[in-house]
């Protein structure tokens, strides 16, 4: 039978087994503990590198888009003499092709052109002497029907100013064809009286451009009586006198008047461009 001190030694031996296996099982979840945590955080910042690179191949994406975006053409210019421009500003009316730019520029002899419109024929003699380039530009358009179908928007009757602009399929004053023609502004017309500006004479057929503008484009106006002008204005034909007997007809139809007062504004009897023809 044990003694009291086998017995106390017995129960040491026990305690110290169980306060071994308990620190062994502490230790044990300590380790746990820890490579739970270590694995945590390798997660957390696996997932945050994860970010940071996808975040940085978008920012590159983006970069990269940006600097191969093809940026805005220049204006193209034609290669030859007349050095015709497209207008990005101002983009065509109406579909049509820039004139081709032929070298030489023809500049000698005439062309006829008539335009049929709703309130009679007006026909017109292009003078290609006068101003190569713009008779070129205009005669590409008539036969490219650029002209058809548009309305003569303004018509004017103040004592200095006498016209029928037409030449703008929107009606507006403000379309054009998508390209530009370089000014070839007249030096033989006679001064005005007093020195202000020239004066156009009755039967002119000329360029209208726009305010500050040293370029062309689609539009032009008919000169019924002599009118003063800057000699800022292309002329490059005459009206033929079919042509002026049909303005007075429509200029005696009256104004409504626009923005510039009671002499200046659409016709009062619209009228239409149904052709122009080139022959």
């Amino acid at each position: 039978m044990p003694t009291n001190q086998q017995r106390r030694e017995a129960a040491k031996r026990k305690l110290e087994r169980q306060l071994a296996r308990r620190a062994e099982r502490a230790k044990k979840r300590r380790i746990i503990a820890t490579a739970l945590t270590v694995g945590g955080v390798v997660v957390v910042v696996g997932l945050i590198y994860l970010l940071v690179v996808l975040n940085s191949g978008d920012s590159t994406n983006t970069a990269s888009d940006a600097t191969t975006e093809p940026t805005p053409p220049p204006a193209e210019t034609t290669s030859g003499p007349c050095k015709y421009e497209k207008t990005p500003d101002q983009p065509a009316s109406k579909p049509v092709d820039v004139p081709p730019d032929v070298d030489p520029t023809p500049n000698a002899g005439t062309a006829k052109i008539t335009l049929k419109t709703n309130q009679g024929d007006i026909p017109l003699t292009i003078d290609r002497a006068k101003a190569p380039c713009t008779a070129q530009a205009i005669e590409h358009l008539a036969k490219s029907k650029f002209y058809d179908g548009t309305p003569c928007h303004r018509l004017t009757a103040s004592d200095s100013l006498k016209v029928l602009q037409c030449g703008d399929p929107t009606g507006s004053g403000s379309g054009g064809p998508g390209f530009s023609t370089k000014k070839e502004n007249p030096t033989t017309l006679a001064p005005a009286p007093g020195g202000n500006g020239v004066i156009y004479p009755k039967g002119t057929l000329a360029m209208a451009a726009r305010s500050g503008s040293n370029v062309t484009e689609s539009q032009f106006f008919l000169v019924y009586a002599d009118s003063t002008l800057p000699p800022d204005y292309p002329v490059f034909g005459t009206i033929d006198a079919a042509g002026l007997a049909t303005i007075d007809k429509i200029a005696a139809g009256g104004i409504t008047p626009g923005d510039n007062g009671p002499t200046d504004g659409a016709p009062k009897n619209a009228v239409t461009v149904e052709t122009a023809t080139v022959s």
